[in-house]
């Protein structure tokens, strides 16, 4: 069969493990080697050394974690597609100096921070982090959201600028009222 055929075969058999990109299950971070991270090879990290990751993750398809000035990511987190979570902004800097920018030592309007997520939380697609915000464990963010600040434990968090909708315990209090078997598991990461 020649490599034309072979590439034929594999297009249009309908198999599509090989086409787009991955997911790894297992993920070596920082001398760590995490089993239960599930990670798209399509995620980009800058600054992995900065990048602090619980075990029980899935970072899924076409995300930016930019983590120079530090993120930190609970057990249980979901981030699903094309999510930015962003520790610096330097946009207001660059517009300001103009051509000067570059080798500047804290230029004016240069916005860092760290960026920390709580544990069982999960991000819609298309989400934007900005620097300087933290995610209370047990959130759920709606797609398209840009966040930037504080939002409390179990928040239902939403919009353009971003703020809290709801709470995610009375959503799920329906089901552990349907299922009381899950309260103890519910009850063991949540605190209650």
């Amino acid at each position: 069969m020649s490599w034309l055929q072979r590439l034929k075969f594999k297009v249009f058999k309908n198999d599509t493990s090989e086409i787009g990109p991955r997911m790894r299950s297992g993920f070596r971070h920082n001398g760590q080697f995490l089993s239960q991270v599930r990670i798209s090879e399509s995620t980009v990290i800058s600054f992995p050394t900065n990048l602090n990751l619980a075990n029980n993750l899935f970072i899924g398809h076409y995300n930016f974690l930019e983590a120079s000035h530090g993120i930190s990511i609970g057990e249980g987190v979901q981030i699903t597609n094309y999510c930015s979570i962003l520790t610096h902004s330097s946009h207001i800097s660059i517009r300001l100096y103009g051509k000067s920018y570059l080798g500047k030592k804290d230029p004016i309007g240069y916005k860092k921070g760290p960026v920390s997520i709580g544990c069982y939380t999960f991000i819609g697609p298309h989400v934007t982090i900005m620097p300087e915000t933290s995610i209370g464990k047990g959130s759920l963010v709606s797609a398209y959201s840009l966040l930037k600040g504080e939002y409390p434990a179990f928040s239902i968090i939403a919009g353009n600028p971003a703020h809290v909708v709801g709470d995610t315990r009375e959503m799920d209090n329906k089901y552990l009222d349907e299922y009381p078997e899950l309260k103890a598991n519910y009850d063991q990461w949540a605190g209650l």
